[in-house]
């Protein structure tokens, strides 16, 4: 009979990219994962995290079981920082993801990205965002959208849409630029092309994409049905991705496809460190409305932030490849 999985106690928001990253780091390390959602109580969610005199009564309670020490815990971000080194003075075994604005020794172990300017014995540095996309998923994605996508011309390539943040604008005249670069390169280089809006993205520039790629030889989510995302990463024969998102950026650098960075206005110190890093590691290169392909190897560094995860505990675990 096969040993029970241990748990992990996730203290992260409730948004799809904390729980990309803490779970994936938890299941790739053998854990599984259970989050408790942090929500700060009122004034404390005007207030830096880091500021916060008693963490553990500035937010909703967490409905942690009694027996939380016996487990780890996966913090993340600022907010969830300030909890898990509160947890950590109790005795939990506490592992930090992100830069929690405080000092790394407050954890049991940090993992952060190498634009994050971190350092300590107990710092992990990565050039990837965490995540769960690994080859398994991958080929099972595959199997599921090849059948579905086979009407596409290939070179078939995906398209990854971003949004609007406080870093990059994705504003209609960037979608219609974007749109205009990749009907040039549906024409002239007679590729496919399968595209997946995000969440952040305009309806409007949803709408603007539709018009430019109407055609056999594009197909968008309309963002209804199955969410397709892990078939267009495992189908691609190269892929364009949006500047404003590191996970979305991350997750495709981790496929064998080559990948183009569609550039946006705009400015952010930590993803211009990330890219280039990606950059001199000959992963990505910038998007110029010409499909590009280059030779290329997978590249993700949630693998080796499981295993330093997997060692620090203790666990005789396999990581998920």
């Amino acid at each position: 009979m096969a040993a029970p999985i241990p748990t992990a106690t996730v203290i992260a928001a409730d948004l799809a990219g904390m729980r990309s990253q803490t779970f994936g780091l938890a299941r790739r390390a053998g854990l599984d994962p259970h989050l408790h959602a942090l929500v700060p109580r009122g004034i404390w969610r005007r207030v830096p995290a880091a500021w916060w005199p008693a963490p553990l009564r500035a937010v909703m309670p967490l409905g942690l079981a009694p027996d939380y020490r016996d487990h780890p815990v996966i913090s993340i971000g600022g907010g969830g920082g300030a909890v898990g080194a509160a947890l950590h003075r109790q005795g939990a075994r506490v592992i930090q993801v992100q830069n929690p604005r405080l000092s790394p020794a407050r954890f049991d172990l940090v993992i952060a990205n190498r634009h994050d300017r971190i350092s300590g014995p107990n710092v992990i540095l990565t050039r990837t965002a965490l995540h769960g996309v690994t080859p398994a998923l991958l080929d099972q994605a595959r199997r599921e959208w090849a059948p579905l996508l086979a009407h596409l011309p290939r070179p078939l390539v995906a398209v990854l849409v971003g949004g609007g943040n406080g870093r990059f604008r994705l504003g209609r005249a960037e979608g219609a630029a974007l749109a205009t670069q990749l009907a040039t390169m549906m024409r002239r280089d007679r590729v496919g092309i399968a595209l997946t809006p995000s969440r952040r993205t305009d309806p409007e520039i949803c709408a603007g994409l539709q018009r430019a790629l109407a055609g056999p030889d594009a197909w968008i989510w309309d963002q209804t049905g199955p969410n397709p995302y892990l078939g267009l990463l495992a189908c691609a024969d190269a892929i364009v991705v949006t500047m404003d998102s590191v996970s979305m950026i991350s997750e495709a650098v981790a496929t064998a496809a080559p990948v183009m960075v569609a550039s946006l206005p705009g400015r952010s110190r930590r993803i211009g460190q990330f890219l280039h890093d990606l950059m001199q590691a000959g992963r990505i290169r910038p998007f110029a409305g010409r499909l590009e392909t280059w030779p290329v190897t997978p590249l993700d560094d949630t693998v080796m932030a499981a295993e330093a995860v997997r060692h620090h505990l203790g666990l005789a675990l396999q990581v998920q490849q």
